[in-house]
């Protein structure tokens, strides 16, 4: 951000306040730290701005707005971001929340009496006690929804899932599937803004004497999350002794083949037409290669269902999804949802806090921003795990803190680009985004770290 702002200073005026205000840019990181030069730039560009546009003829006025806009997104990118931490992040925000007021701002001298600055943690309370009531606010008049809706989307779903269940059951009885259920935020409350999605869980249920889950530390990927499904014990019991050997590849049991099937099924197979005519809603499977999923529009409500073939031994939970081919077809995915879930409503139950309040508003503040929608339910659900290890006081009355602390822990993660799993460090949750997706979340998050009311107006 610095070397682009010293170039338009030059250009500009090599002698005037934009040079001056560039060097001060340049060498902000001796002085500030990382974190402190891009909160600094941040502010200084709005300066520049007014000055600029003061001093542009006419013609050029348009011409600089797009230049300024440009070295705004850019300044995230430009950083380099191994260099700081949540904690220096944490201290650049309250350092700059805790700048006294300039003297128009103060109150003013009486009888040549000295002026008293406003005191910082006065100040502080003051801002937090007005995102407070923003997320309160939001939360309330935006995140929750209405029980009859939430009921409604339930019955419905439920009532498509026993249509595929009994589906699967009469034309397709070599997938013994186990009692598929309903499963995810929509469920559990902790879907915000819409009830317009869902999963359904297609349990695989395995013999344990015939198939031995492997770690993903021993897979051929080396990744953690995904494991595989060994068939064992093929020379005393041969291929067909169960029913999802048909599902082998390579003596592995193949995810890929039971989404292929599934779609194969979900797409060619079933008379959606009639189903949905007779549950007074239209039902349309995704066409798209490897999808396992259904669209449903019920009157004004749209909502996507996904069917997850699951497979479980003791506590290891996989799924099987569409996200590698080839070689590595047989690999599982690793859930951590369940024990999430179960861990944050247990925290909560215990000291009556907030913690799904806060996660319930910022999925409405992903949802609404498209930069910030690949951040999962999921992935905000662990950090927020993370800061409780940390932090006790998840009150109403803290809300706010905890809101803009876990902002702050969420720009850390991005600046790594690794989010640990709450419950195994070794699993990186953020291993499936691209680098210019954490790039653009980075910047849009530290863009509203100083005003994260700005977050809920974007959405509001």
């Amino acid at each position: 951000m610095a070397e682009f702002l010293q170039k338009r200073g030059k250009k500009r005026n090599e002698d005037g306040i934009g040079s001056v205000v560039d060097f001060l840019l340049a060498n902000a990181r001796l002085v500030l730290g990382v974190g402190g030069a891009v909160m600094l730039g941040i502010a200084t560009l709005a300066v520049k701005r007014l000055i600029e546009r003061a001093t542009s003829p006419p013609g050029d006025k348009e011409e600089v707005e797009k230049v300024e806009q440009t070295s705004i997104e850019e300044s995230w990118k430009e950083v380099n971001w191994t260099n700081s931490s949540p904690k220096l992040l944490q201290r650049a925000n309250r350092a700059a929340l805790s700048e006294p007021l300039p003297p128009t701002a103060t109150a003013p001298l009486h009888d040549g009496a000295e002026q008293e600055p406003l005191r910082s943690d006065v100040k502080m309370i003051h801002l937090s006690s007005t995102l407070q009531e923003k997320l309160l606010d939001y939360y309330r008049n935006h995140t929750v929804i209405a029980e009859n809706e939430v009921f409604q989307s339930k019955q419905l779903a439920e009532a498509v899932c026993a249509e595929l269940q009994e589906f699967l059951r009469t034309k397709h009885p070599e997938m013994p599937f186990a009692a598929m259920h309903l499963s995810g935020s929509l469920v559990d409350d902790l879907q915000a803004v819409t009830a317009d999605h869902v999963c359904f869980m297609a349990p695989v249920v395995l013999e344990p004497t015939l198939w031995r889950f492997i770690p993903g530390e021993e897979t051929v990927l080396r990744n953690p999350r995904f494991w595989m499904v060994r068939r064992k014990a093929l020379e005393y019991f041969v291929r067909g002794s169960s029913p999802w050997d048909r599902f082998i590849v390579g003596g592995y049991l193949s995810s890929t083949m039971f989404i292929e099937s599934l779609h194969k099924i979900l797409v060619g197979s079933i008379n959606w037409p009639a189903i949905g005519s007779m549950l007074e809603c239209v039902i349309r499977p995704v066409v798209a290669p490897e999808e396992l999923k259904l669209e449903v529009r019920h009157g004004q409500n749209n909502m996507s269902i996904t069917i997850f073939p699951v497979a479980k031994m003791e506590e290891t939970v996989l799924l099987a999804v569409p996200l590698l081919k080839g070689p590595v077809e047989n690999l599982w995915l690793q859930s951590f949802y369940t024990v999430e879930t179960h861990k944050l409503f247990d925290l909560d139950s215990r000291d009556s806090g907030t913690r799904r309040c806060c996660l319930k508003i910022l999925k409405g503040v992903c949802k609404g921003h498209p930069s910030l929608s690949k951040l999962t339910g999921s992935h905000l659900t662990h950090i927020i795990l993370h800061l409780c290890d940390t932090e006790s006081d998840w009150t109403e009355t803290a809300l706010a803190d905890r809101f803009q602390q876990v902002l702050e822990e969420l720009i850390g993660y991005l600046e790594k680009g690794v989010l640990p799993c709450y419950f195994n460090s070794t699993v990186n949750l953020f291993s499936d985004l691209q680098e210019d997706e954490i790039d653009e979340m980075g910047y849009v998050l530290y863009s509203a770290l100083g005003a994260p009311e700005a977050l809920l107006q974007k959405c509001g």
